[in-house]
């Protein structure tokens, strides 16, 4: 009876060791059947949108339609896309066409756009120059040359434009603007903006002196923003005027009544410190026979448009 029963027992092992057995094959093969499944399902998928979609002639682009709100010629916009004629619309990165155009520092914002079937549809906003700063460097010949770059009324450093790639006369495409001195040549990264508080500064006083009634009196050439707290600036006519950081509309003021009182006198200003509130030092030269300053005209700065 022992044997019978140790017999008995071995047998029920076995069989639940072989229903084990073949429940995890059968697990298994589930397991592997739904992921080949899935893989053949993902891989005839991908085949079809191959086919169908991203490799379809259907596709193709045809034509680009790039506009810009300023000076560049759309031709360059194109080339800088980096777009290929007859390249698939719908497996385009968009956002890669965006970062090349954005990579260019004279362009603000930029939208892309597809329109099926055949059109790619870019709208550029490009960033208006106020004031520029001089660079010297070496020219390679013992000479002394000189790189220009220009501001944005946010303090945006751009490159000027190759007259090459505009669409303007070339007398307009990188005018004369106020130079910005005494700043660190190595804060002029093209695309970054310039943080340094006296820049700013210096650009808001270019701004209110652009939309006030002196423009059309003097000449503003030069803003020099070394000295602390205070910018000094210089006119086409001589003068030399200090301002303080802020309040540029009144002080704008202020020198135009000082500007009126030395044309009674029949004499232009030297020197003026705006920055002292009251008693403001005023040095005076004879008024010379300088040609009128013609009147710059004043562009409405562009407000920034947010692009989907």
């Amino acid at each position: 009876m022992h044997r019978h029963h140790v017999l008995e027992v071995k047998l029920r092992s076995d069989h639940l060791r072989a229903t084990r057995v073949r429940l995890a094959r059968i697990s298994f093969l589930v397991v592997f059947g739904t992921f080949f499944g899935l893989y053949l399902l993902w891989k005839v998928g991908e085949l079809g949108l191959n086919t169908f979609v991203y490799e379809n002639q259907d596709f193709a682009i045809e034509q680009i339609d790039a506009q810009t709100d300023g000076k560049i010629a759309p031709e360059q916009l194109r080339r800088w896309t980096g777009v290929k004629p007859g390249a698939n619309l719908i497996a385009l990165d968009l956002g890669t066409v965006k970062r090349n155009l954005e990579m260019v520092s004279v362009i603000d914002t930029v939208s892309v756009e597809r329109v099926l079937p055949h059109l790619l549809r870019i709208r550029v906003t490009e960033r208006e120059p106020i004031a520029q700063v001089d660079v010297p460097r070496a020219d390679g010949t013992n000479g002394i040359a000189v790189s220009v770059y220009q501001l944005d009324a946010d303090g945006v450093v751009m490159q000027p434009l190759d007259p090459r790639v505009c669409t303007v006369p070339l007398a307009e495409v990188n005018p004369q603007l106020p130079v910005i001195g005494g700043l660190n040549y190595f804060l002029l990264q093209p695309g970054r903006r310039i943080e340094l508080p006296q820049a700013q500064a210096a650009l808001r006083l270019i701004l209110a002196y652009d939309h006030s009634p002196m423009n059309g009196l003097v000449d503003l050439q030069r803003v020099d923003v070394s000295a602390p707290r205070v910018l000094v600036a210089t006119t086409g006519q001589g003068s030399e005027i200090t301002f303080r950081l802020d309040h540029f509309e009144q002080q704008m003021r202020r020198w135009q009544q000082i500007y009126n009182l030395g044309l009674q006198q029949q004499k232009s200003i030297a020197t003026a410190d705006l920055a002292v509130d009251n008693n403001v030092p005023v040095r005076w030269m004879m008024a010379s026979a300088a040609p009128a300053v013609t009147p710059k005209a004043v562009k409405p700065l562009k407000t920034r448009r947010q692009h989907v």
